[in-house]
């Protein structure tokens, strides 16, 4: 049985499976600003935060890029953030290295390569004319487990960024 988000006030069905806190975060295949390939073991042994994205030229993903990259200030050192969209990785360089918005908190990886972050994470949306993932944020322990996870049940509403943080701080 498939899970859904809501695309502009259509529901959509997401592809992947719909993960749960306990489940053992899945493997991906996404790459880097520098072309590199990263899987879910080359990332910190540390409490890490997936916040995904549908696109970072968009409002809310600006928006949302921005305020967890604030809100982790205190956090920096202690943990490892990533943004996931299926933006190319130099339109994510690009959006992150902008003098207005100076995201440096936060990583990229693009699940362009073969979207296995979006399959695997069940944050790919189906029946769209071009392939987009839903907004969702995964909170994944030392050990690989997840912690917390928000599917945001409409594309263009921010996340629960208080309860991703309080997540986050309590895994690391």
């Amino acid at each position: 049985m498939s899970h859904q988000t809501k695309f502009k006030g259509q529901s959509k069905d997401l592809a992947g499976p719909e993960l749960k806190a306990g489940d053992t975060a899945p493997d991906f295949e996404v790459v880097t600003a520098g072309l590199e390939v990263v899987r879910l073991a080359d990332t910190p042994k540390t409490a890490r935060l997936f916040s995904v994205v549908p696109s970072l030229d968009t409002p809310v993903c600006s928006i949302q890029t921005k305020k967890f990259n604030d809100k982790l200030n205190e956090l920096k050192d202690k943990v490892a953030a990533y943004t996931v969209s299926l933006d190319l990785p130099f339109a994510q360089a690009r959006f992150c290295g902008d003098e207005k918005n100076k995201i440096t908190n936060l990583k990229n990886l693009s699940d362009v390569r073969n979207g296995s972050f979006g399959q695997n994470y069940g944050v790919l949306i189906q029946g769209l004319p071009i392939p987009l993932l839903s907004r969702a944020i995964f909170v994944v322990d030392k050990n690989n487990k997840v912690s917390y996870v928000e599917y945001v049940p409409e594309v263009t509403q921010e996340p629960d960024y208080d309860k991703a943080l309080a997540a986050l701080k309590g895994v690391s």
